[in-house]
């Protein structure tokens, strides 16, 4: 679940192991990408925290957080 905490979107996702967080963190830089908007992240061992918000807008949260917390959350359930 998003928490919505000082102007950004926030999430931390939990794995396994190392490699599957890495594998997460490597199809959401496909998804960034495809969105051309970018999340600052943070990876320790089997977690992954990630933190949304739009630079070009204040550093406030978008529709373009939104919209990729989602595609993000979409490719989480996928697996």
């Amino acid at each position: 679940m998003w928490i919505e905490e000082n102007n950004q979107l926030r999430r931390t996702f939990v794995f396994e192991d190392f490699t599957e967080a890495f594998s997460f963190m490597t199809r959401v830089a496909f998804l960034a990408e495809k969105h051309n908007h970018h999340p600052n992240w943070c990876n320790v061992y089997n977690k992954v925290e990630i933190h949304l918000c739009t630079h070009d807008a204040g550093d406030t949260i978008t529709d373009r957080d939104r919209k990729l917390a989602a595609a993000i959350d979409k490719l989480h359930q996928e697996g």
